[in-house]
């Protein structure tokens, strides 16, 4: 018996899945590789540039490679012209402080996906979030209500907000089947121009004090409603960073603990792998489709309220034409992310250092920022193809097979059984 126990913790160990074959694995590997390859096509393309262009020496290119991998860390040129690296409070805080946003439209986008649905909405659900925001921040006086109470009803204003329009295209694909990317688009530009005319019609919220500014809405500042920076600013001094990064991470580990540890997390998540197999198990698939867009729009207005309760932000309100950036870019945050909340914090701040990266290549280099939309395009392009990479990691899938020669088997020697009854039948 003794023996038997001693030897029953060994077996269960060698039926565990290796450390590759573990799905967690495999997909952190997989957006790894989609980074290594972006980012080392993106070297090649600032190679291929300085070759075919005479005005930009090798030597630039090289400062142009370096500043992709490590802009985050460059303090700018020394007395020689050099590229000088350290810690760079400032980059490193306006990373943090622009990937707040990129957290959680990212974390909309995952929500949704993990539904079986494509949240293209994000763009309009912003807005939305952005005009509940300013509209309370703005409205309320500081002198009567206490600003820290402002600030929390302006931002649960803009939750609500993106979750009510976000559970528009909810609606429609629930009740009438219509396609979620459609309806997507048509509220991103309904939201635009309702976001526009809003601002239209209430000229007390628009910034007359600066000279020069139309068409720019207040800082929330103006009201005395900004962010807590949470001791940040003594971290990295002179950044835009404040305590919104902290509260994104706070809510991406709580849409995790949601997902993953709740009932009706895994119903939602049911719903997404097989939508009528849920409906026949006896789950609400309609009513599931539509919680799962409001938090989807929820997580997206919550990204408008942090990003413009900073304090030093404004908001242009002459949005019809064109949509925030910040809407579509949380799709790729969560593809690099393979839709895990925990990985959506980290694929954020990875974006959102490639953005910083961009700007110091403009600033320090003849190329344009631009370059890093291109490596950022082919990453999001290879994580598309994070399902072929995980399943060539694991051994499923084998680019090249060989044709292996079956060697001829030998005649086997008949079977005497077989032999007597032959001839009986014959007899």
């Amino acid at each position: 018996m003794a023996k038997h126990n001693a030897v029953s913790p060994l077996l269960q160990k060698s039926t565990r899945p290796s450390f590759l074959k573990r799905e967690g694995t495999r997909t952190v590997i997989a957006s790894l590789v989609s980074i290594a390859i972006g980012m080392a096509l993106g070297s090649v393309i600032i190679v291929l540039v300085a070759a075919l262009n005479d005005s930009i020496t090798m030597k630039s290119a090289w400062e142009g490679v370096r500043l992709v991998f490590f802009g985050i860390f460059s303090t700018g040129r020394n007395a020689l012209g050099g590229l000088t690296f350290g810690f760079n409070a400032v980059s490193i805080g306006d990373m943090l402080f622009r990937a707040t946003p990129l957290i959680l439209t990212g974390l909309s986008v995952a929500v949704a996906f993990k539904t079986g649905l494509f949240n293209i909405g994000a763009p309009g659900q912003f807005l939305m979030g952005t005009a509940a925001t300013l509209y309370v921040a703005l409205s309320i006086p500081s002198e009567k209500v206490p600003a820290a109470l402002i600030w929390l009803l302006a931002f649960l204003a803009g939750a609500v907000a993106g979750a009510l329009w976000g559970s528009i295209p909810g609606l429609l694909k629930s009740l009438l089947n219509i396609n979620e990317v459609i309806a997507c688009i048509m509220t991103n530009w309904i939201a635009a121009n309702l976001v526009t005319w809003f601002f239209d019609a209430h000229n007390e919220l628009k910034n007359a004090a600066e000279s020069g500014k139309i068409g720019y809405v207040c800082k929330t500042s103006s009201n005395g409603v900004v962010t807590s920076k949470l001791f940040l600013d003594k971290i990295f001094p002179g950044s835009q960073v404040n305590g919104g990064i902290l509260i994104a991470i706070l809510i991406a580990v709580l849409v995790y603990i949601f997902m993953t540890k709740t009932t009706f997390g895994f119903e939602l998540k049911t719903v997404g792998s097989n939508r009528y197999a849920a409906k026949y198990a006896g789950i609400n698939d309609k009513r599931d489709i539509v919680i799962s867009m409001a938090i989807a729009g929820a997580l997206a207005g919550c990204a408008a309220a942090l990003y413009y309760l900073s304090g030093n932000t404004e908001f242009y309100w002459s949005t019809y034409q064109t949509l925030p950036a910040v809407g579509f870019n949380g799709i790729p945050v969560a593809l690099l992310a393979a839709n895990n909340p925990l990985a959506v914090i980290f694929s954020g701040v990875f974006m959102s250092m490639l953005n910083i990266s961009g700007l110091q290549i403009k600033n320090l280099t003849t190329y344009n920022e631009y370059l890093t939309d291109i490596i950022i395009a082919i990453i999001v392009y290879l994580s598309a193809f994070s399902l072929m990479i995980r399943m060539l990691i694991s051994g499923q899938l084998k680019l090249f097979h060989k044709k292996q020669k079956t060697p001829p088997q030998a005649a086997s020697p008949p079977d005497p059984a077989d032999e007597e009854s032959g001839k009986e039948a014959s007899a």
